[in-house]
């Protein structure tokens, strides 16, 4: 599957926020985004250039497709999802987002980020209800126990990871069982518990034009 391979760095700068793309990297004094808050480019410190509504609305598409490590195929078809589905558009689009298996394995704790969760999980560490899956868009639902196959236990790139899981927080949404190497989905995100700055009802208005 095609996937975006360019510098993760460049993403943070370009959005003007900390998207927490490079795990542990992003909480150290090597984090780019905090030496160079600014735009990458040669116009990237610019402060005085004036966005239109489109450019405003497209920042914010941008920045949730590279939060979540999506491509525009991809994330245009789970705003069509999310548009016919019951409820309020904007609200379905980042539930399906944060219920993908690769973003409550990272929000769990088992990953630094979405994109090593994605690895993981291609690379077959993960079961959800006891069976084996390797798709990193699976969705979760209430009631799913994701677990850590036992092999996969004594990984220490995942201890570490569930050692610093306290300093993220884990949302209310999912209870995770340290002990056994696994994770329960208790039900589905709230809006409120989606703690990034995110407006989505720019993205609605700007695939609704």
């Amino acid at each position: 599957m095609a996937r975006y391979t360019g510098a993760s760095c460049r993403m943070c700068r370009r959005e003007n926020l900390k998207l927490y793309l490079k795990g542990e990297r992003c909480h150290s004094d090597k984090c780019s985004f905090e030496r160079r808050a600014f735009a990458p480019g040669q116009h990237g410190q610019n402060q005085f250039r004036k966005s239109s509504d489109y450019a405003v609305q497209l920042r914010e598409k941008q920045k949730v497709k590279h939060m979540y490590g999506m491509l525009e195929d991809q994330f245009r078809r789970y705003f069509h999802e999310a548009d016919r589905a019951k409820g309020v558009t904007g609200y379905n689009l980042l539930a399906m987002l944060e219920c993908r298996l690769d973003n409550a394995v990272y929000r769990l704790g088992f990953a630094s980020s979405r994109d090593q969760a994605r690895q993981l999980i291609r690379h077959n560490h993960f079961q959800v209800g006891g069976k084996k899956v390797d798709i990193p868009s699976f969705q979760v639902k209430a009631g799913d126990m994701i677990s850590l196959k036992e092999k996969s236990r004594k990984n220490t790139m995942i201890q570490e990871n569930l050692n610093g899981a306290a300093r993220r927080g884990i949302p209310a949404w999912l209870e995770l069982d340290k002990v056994n190497f696994q994770g329960k989905v208790m039900r589905a995100p709230v809006r409120d518990e989606i703690t990034m700055p995110i407006n989505e009802h720019l993205i609605v208005e700007l695939y609704s034009k």
